[in-house]
């Protein structure tokens, strides 16, 4: 899209822009069904007056806001040129980014650079990062041999770390993968649960099978299973072996011990990769120990070839209410100063 002259000259700290859309692209592409990409942005740039005649759009108002808006068309542009439709979900994610880039937080990653960053297509749909903070962490996990991705549920950590371990064994960079978390919610109380181990510990790893479902044709995984291309195992299993040419996933990380979190590290062989997930304010350990997720950060934060990529309530993917409930427990637990539940007194008591 291009900026036209406008025929009368705007007041100072005011500006007019003019778009042209191509023919070929239909403005309910750009627009929504039912001008509903057009609501969300009129939404998110209120000092803009926004019109759209034919295959024109035009904005006029406060000059920061106008050129904000240009960008975003642009942005827009780029994405729908890639063959991936726009969502109202995508448009607030790409006001965000071009706020968040106008007021010099991150880096130059564009929109259209972090929307259209595919990661695996799989059974029709296709899996890529949807915010900033998921695109650095999905880079992050090709440049780092050891990726922690910390935050709250909903963020991506885990789906978008399986969806790089998927690409990874087809395009035969490692030869299996290895998805491992702690079953800390059965404790000791493991063995009197009814049926064979894996029976018992299938709860636990439950959400793994989900998310490979997603990516790989459901009757393909029980024979990558059975050959050992795929294992999916709880973490004391990891206990006493080097694991050589994988990929490697510990889900949950926040409920191993720092002893766990040491020996699961130190599985590390040669040409595998590992990525650790995890939210720290969901400790589900007993009362007293420490969260090995919470100490690690401490000890290797800064080591060499060693990422954490940290995200937040902004990156969550799953219903917007989500997001701000996560923020809303933050709130409360600054106000109160209260983290995972424990009052800050008797936390420091524990220590």
């Amino acid at each position: 899209m291009t900026q036209t002259p406008t025929a009368h000259t705007p007041a100072q700290g005011q500006a007019r822009a003019e778009f042209t859309v191509p023919a070929q692209h239909a403005m309910v592409t750009l627009l929504g069904s039912g001008d509903a990409l057009l609501r969300v942005i009129e939404k998110a740039f209120p000092a803009a007056d926004i019109h759209v005649r034919g295959n024109e759009i035009s904005a006029a108002g406060d000059a920061r806001e106008v050129a904000l808006v240009q960008r975003l068309f642009d942005e827009m542009m780029l994405v729908l040129r890639s063959g991936q439709p726009m969502t109202e979900d995508a448009v607030e994610r790409s006001i965000a980014m071009l706020r968040a880039s106008e007021n010099g937080d991150g880096p130059e990653e564009t929109p259209a650079e972090v929307l259209t960053q595919n990661i695996l297509s799989s059974r029709g749909r296709t899996i890529r990062p949807k915010t900033l903070n998921q695109k650095r962490y999905v880079d992050a996990i090709d440049k780092n041999t050891i990726v922690f991705g910390i935050g709250p549920a909903g963020t991506g950590k885990t789906y978008l770390a399986m969806a790089k371990a998927v690409q990874a064994l087809q395009a035969k960079q490692v030869s299996r993968i290895i998805l491992t978390r702690p079953a800390v919610e059965a404790g000791e109380r493991l063995g009197f649960l009814p049926g064979t181990l894996y029976e018992k510990i299938d709860p636990y790893l439950r959400p793994l099978y989900d998310a490979l479902h997603d990516m790989l044709d459901p009757e393909s995984i029980p024979k990558l299973m059975a050959a050992g291309t795929i294992e999916v195992a709880p973490l004391a299993y990891m206990r006493g072996r080097t694991l050589n040419d994988a990929f490697i996933i510990l889900d949950e990380a926040q409920n191993t011990s720092p002893e766990q979190m040491k020996m699961f590290l130190t599985r590390l062989g040669f040409e595998s990769k590992i990525v650790i997930t995890g939210d720290v304010t969901q400790v589900d350990l007993p009362s007293g120990t420490k969260s090995g997720l919470r100490q690690v950060q401490d000890i290797l934060e800064g080591l060499d070839d060693v990422h954490f990529s940290r995200l937040s309530s902004a990156d969550v993917v799953r219903h917007k209410l989500v997001g701000r409930i996560v923020d809303a427990y933050e709130k409360y637990d600054s106000e109160n100063g209260t983290e995972n539940g424990t009052h800050k007194g008797a936390r420091d008591k524990r220590k």
